[in-house]
């Protein structure tokens, strides 16, 4: 029998930035490691991998050598060939040439998929090799993901990855290309920008949708959200997640937010800006400060996610340490809506707690008005 050709890229900086608030990676590897941001994209794409070790007898690997990939597939057990080596022009960073490089080497060997790990700047990359000729899929590994290409978890990706190793009837269809200005994206400014489509597995319970843009024009309801969360406070600690219906409530406290990072506030003040994870994880050390501790956070529109885009500052660590009923999630009812029925997804790092995280909560729609929705990753409920 034919065994499966994968191809497999890791983008080995993807996502360092996210956790120490530098709202991306590129071009600031050196700088988010020394702020002490640790390389996630490898666990990332082990957690996809994950899921399909039941069928290794039938993969053959082909990736790139050391932290791109082959190190990973070979710890793991697959048959594993490293057709590229990593020009490496410093310990620390692999570039945007690096990956197409790789992609050009991996085209030659016959894949039946590209699997990679990484955000959007990773995307493009790829695309400037592949165009839409060859089938794709992402493992979310980066602090932006706009782009349609990409698993809603690693966990998902690894699923799509298992229907084709089951031989089950998958077609393909073209996703969208995104990425944004990071420079102007560290500025609280979000320019996204369409490059192009890949072809990627139709799988749409576990393939994201493009992120939509804009802010939300409805200025009353964001009022009435941020008028009932401000009501409620009292001398508790605020964690403030980024996202345009959080800086609704900032805006209302008269307060200076942070669109695209975590704010920390108490007694209706900010008591630190732009925070890191580990910023946040000695805050609510520090308990005798105040009574409690409290997210407020808000949905992507489109999308659904609540957690692992665009606010890893939130890590696994600090959200094990709250009450699922001190996680407030604010959103209208009209981006509630646009969800069409599908659930809110979390997608942590930590695919256990995305698994705790699951059931109903109370999102607060409007002044004194809130409605249930579910929180329940497809790729976990169903498997």
């Amino acid at each position: 029998m034919k065994r499966f050709r994968l191809g497999v890229i890791i983008n080995p900086l993807a996502g360092l930035g996210g956790s120490v608030a530098l709202k991306g990676s590129d071009g600031v590897a050196v700088e988010a490691i020394a702020k002490g941001a640790i390389p996630k994209a490898q666990i990332r794409m082990q957690q996809a991998l994950n899921v399909i070790l039941p069928f290794i007898k039938q993969i053959d690997i082909i990736t790139a050598s050391g932290d791109m990939g082959g190190s990973l597939c070979r710890q793991m057990g697959f048959s594993t060939q490293d057709i590229y080596t990593a020009l490496e022009t410093t310990s620390t960073e692999t570039t945007a040439i690096d990956t197409q490089q790789a992609v050009k080497c991996l085209l030659g060997h016959q894949l039946d998929l590209l699997l990679f790990a990484g955000g959007d700047g990773t995307a493009r990359d790829i695309y400037a090799v592949v165009d839409d000729s060859f089938p794709v899929l992402g493992v979310p590994a980066g602090v932006k993901i706009h782009s349609g290409v990409y698993g809603i978890t690693p966990h998902a990706s690894g699923l799509v990855v298992s229907m084709l190793l089951k031989g089950e009837l998958v077609s393909l269809m073209s996703a969208d290309v995104m990425d944004i200005d990071e420079i102007a994206f560290r500025q609280g400014i979000v320019k996204a920008k369409r490059f192009g489509e890949m072809t990627v597995p139709a799988a749409p319970r576990y393939i994201q949708a493009v992120k939509m843009g804009g802010k939300e024009v409805d200025e009353l309801v964001l009022a009435d959200i941020a008028a009932d969360v401000i009501e409620s406070m009292d001398d508790e600690l605020y964690i403030m997640g980024s996202g345009s219906t959080v800086a609704a409530v900032m805006e209302d406290l008269g307060l200076e937010n942070t669109l695209l990072g975590v704010d920390v506030i108490q007694h209706k003040s900010v008591i630190a800006k732009d925070v890191t994870a580990q910023q946040l994880l000695a805050f609510i050390a520090d308990k005798k400060r105040y009574s409690s501790v409290k997210l407020v956070i808000t949905l992507i529109g489109g999308q659904g996610h609540i957690l692992g885009r665009g606010n890893q500052q939130l890590s696994p660590e600090l959200i094990r340490q709250l009450e699922k009923d001190n996680i407030l999630i604010l959103a209208t009812k009209t981006k509630l809506k646009a969800l069409e029925g599908r659930p809110l997804i979390v997608d942590s790092g930590d695919p256990e707690l995305d698994k705790a995280l699951t059931g109903y909560y109370k999102i607060v729609t409007g002044y004194h008005d809130y409605v249930m929705y579910k929180v329940a990753n497809p790729d976990l409920v169903e498997n």
